[in-house]
């Protein structure tokens, strides 16, 4: 039972991660990107700081611990059906998610956290910010997405009906 739980947990977690960096690739970056740097920037701070104090950072963590998890009993359960969904999805998540996020979109944020919205050096800065970290939430976008898909198909392997 917990196992099945944990496998719904990466399924879902990683669903609602993907559909909200799926709306930052789509449409929020690209807003922000049409105002005055100095109100993107402010706005990309704000919502830096907000998410960190939100829903968002336990099931960002949750959904990583579990997928961690998850891969972990994939390999003890090589055998059974789905084990290789699930494997796919937990390394999937983690690498293209977890793994970019700290690495990539992070530091990103910090650098953007340190400059004044309206000083000389933040045009620049954002010039540099807005690509890259676009670049890198699709990558988070992405990996999500085929997560889910691969936990979905695990879970469906099973015998579990979604």
């Amino acid at each position: 039972l917990t196992f099945t739980i944990l496998l719904w947990i990466g399924a879902i977690g990683s669903g609602l991660v993907a559909g909200l960096f799926f709306a930052f690739s789509t449409f929020i970056m690209a807003a922000l990107a049409k105002i005055a740097p100095s109100h993107g920037i402010s706005a990309m701070q704000s919502i830096n700081s907000r998410i960190l104090r939100s829903l968002f950072i336990p099931l960002f963590f949750g959904t990583t611990l579990a997928s961690a998890v998850l891969a972990i009993v994939a390999l003890l359960r090589w055998g059974e059906p789905g084990a290789s969904s699930m494997l796919g999805a937990a390394v999937i998540y983690v690498l293209g998610m977890f793994v970019s996020t700290i690495a990539f979109n992070v530091p990103l944020n910090d650098e953007l956290a340190r400059v004044e919205a309206s000083s000389n050096e933040a045009v620049p800065v954002w010039s540099r910010y807005l690509p890259a970290w676009t670049r890198w939430n699709h990558v988070r976008t992405i990996a999500a997405t085929i997560a889910c898909g691969l936990y979905i198909v695990a879970i469906v392997a099973q015998g579990h009906s979604v």
